[in-house]
């Protein structure tokens, strides 16, 4: 939020007594120590009442240097009971160090201040928030008309209020030589010719700020990281690559930045690397994933068809991997890839060389969740037991837990127990309790069946009328592998 929300407060009745009104800020702090700079992470505006303060002027602006350095992005000064109004020499250091001062009135409790901050920046969410909702469905609706690429480029420019480029990586300026003239919407295409020529929406920027943008979209687009940004003079500048076939890059030079600016631009940039993939125009998975965003479920955007969900950790690129199981949606964050394969009509997904991979069962769209789940845990399996891919197994609750760790969680629980002991409390188990079929099946008497039940107990120091205990005990006596 900014400072100037809280002066805005009639009900604080803040007064701004030095420095600027347009800081951000994003907690809030009191504190009377005399260096509390230990205890903030910047960015705060602290409250104090200077009760540490003395007379001394090179004491106030000592005290300021410390806020500064430390981060801190305003600072209120209660008026009473140490002091009477804000002293000068806190003014006057303020002013010189550039620390945002605001006079808090003998009336507003700090915790009233407090309060209008955690709002104030709730409503900031909240406004974000809506901006990136509503932003996300123009995006949506802008692919969804005949000419797409140039129409998300124009609702992409709008929305940030800059210049925004989907420029090929061999178009793309580069240090040392001459800046192109910004590249200009060209007639509608089909996708798989619409990225023939840069294009781009929005106020032409200048040399300087094209051939930075060249710079990153060379740095993306040439196996280097999914992102970069740069900032050069008032102009914040990034780039997003978009696919391999053929190499983009999006790129976007705007004024500003704001926190919802970054998601927003991932959206424009996940429908522009469907919208110009190499694929018939109008359909398949970018028809999809345009009909999600419009406000479908999965199951109406997907058509109804299964898909298998895939969990991959590697060094290796995820497009290749992407490209190597048959589709082009996946998310990559670092070496951990998260991939959606058709599950009808295409081949089970093979070992892929550098790749641990954990396969789902085929789920329906409104199961794609539950499938994400078991592509976890399957790849949880593969790594434990150092192989190339892992199939998730149906084994109901007790299939939940890797083998090696169920076995070892046993031999922890069960361990006080000998092997008679163990057969006899699995038998018993089996039976529900019952001293006389455990009894039948184990050809004992049924004392000598409650005498060890009974020291078992007392062994594991464990309840076994409790059915949560005897059900713990009964998935540990199956991953031990006795046979009663």
């Amino acid at each position: 939020m900014l400072l100037e929300g809280l002066l805005d407060d009639t009900a604080l009745g803040l007064r701004q007594a030095a420095g600027g009104t347009r800081a951000e800020v994003y907690g809030v702090h009191a504190s009377e120590m005399a260096d509390p700079s230990p205890y903030l992470l910047g960015g705060e505006l602290l409250l104090t009442a200077g009760q540490e303060l003395g007379p001394d002027p090179e004491a106030y602006a000592a005290y300021v240097a410390r806020l500064v350095t430390a981060g801190v992005a305003a600072l209120g000064f209660g008026v009473a009971p140490v002091h009477e109004e804000v002293p000068e020499a806190l003014v006057r250091a303020c002013a010189e160090q550039g620390l945002p001062l605001m006079e808090v009135p003998p009336g507003t409790p700090f915790t009233a201040v407090a309060r209008a901050v955690w709002r104030l920046m709730a409503e900031a969410r909240t406004r974000e928030l809506r901006r990136v909702t509503e932003a996300q469905q123009a995006l949506a609706a802008a692919a969804a008309r005949p000419d797409p690429v140039p129409a998300v480029l124009r609702r992409l420019a709008v929305t940030l209020g800059g210049w925004v480029g989907v420029l090929p990586t061999d178009q793309a300026p580069a240090a040392g030589s001459p800046a192109p003239r910004p590249p200009r919407l060209g007639p509608a295409a089909e996708p798989s010719r619409a990225v023939a020529a840069p294009q781009a929406a929005g106020p032409s920027p200048s040399e300087g700020v094209l051939l930075a943008l060249g710079e990153l979209a060379h740095r993306v687009g040439t196996g280097g990281p999914a992102t970069a940004t740069d900032t050069v003079g008032t102009e914040h500048l990034s780039a997003y690559a978009l696919g391999r076939d053929p190499v983009l890059v999006l790129a976007l030079a705007t004024p500003a930045r704001t926190p919802g600016d970054h998601t927003i631009a991932g959206v424009a940039a996940v429908l522009l690397t469907l919208l110009t993939a190499r694929r018939a125009p109008g359909g398949g998975e970018a028809s999809a994933l345009v009909r999600l965003l419009l406000g479908g479920s999965a199951e109406e955007a997907l058509g109804g068809a299964r898909r298998i969900v895939v969990h991959a950790r590697g060094a290796g690129d995820p497009a290749a991997l992407a490209a190597g199981l048959g589709t082009s949606l996946y998310a990559a964050e670092g070496p951990y890839v998260r991939l959606l394969l058709p599950a009808e009509h295409a081949p089970a997904p093979r070992p892929q060389p550098g790749w641990r991979m954990g396969v789902s069962a085929p789920a329906e769209p409104d199961g794609l969740i539950v499938a994400d789940a078991q592509a976890a845990r399957a790849l949880e399996r593969a790594e434990s037991a150092r192989a190339p891919l892992a199939h998730h197994v149906e084994a109901g609750f007790g299939g939940l837990v890797g083998a090696a760790e169920a076995r070892a969680y046993a031999e922890a629980l069960l361990g006080p127990l000998n092997p008679v002991q163990r057969a006899t409390l699995r038998s018993w188990l089996a039976h529900h309790g019952s001293w006389d079929r455990t009894a039948v099946a184990l050809e004992v008497h049924r004392n000598t069946v409650r005498q060890r039940i009974s020291r078992a107990a007392v062994l594991l120091g464990l309840d076994l009328d409790d059915p949560d205990v005897r059900m713990e005990l009964w998935f540990a006596l199956r991953s031990w592998g006795e046979r009663g």
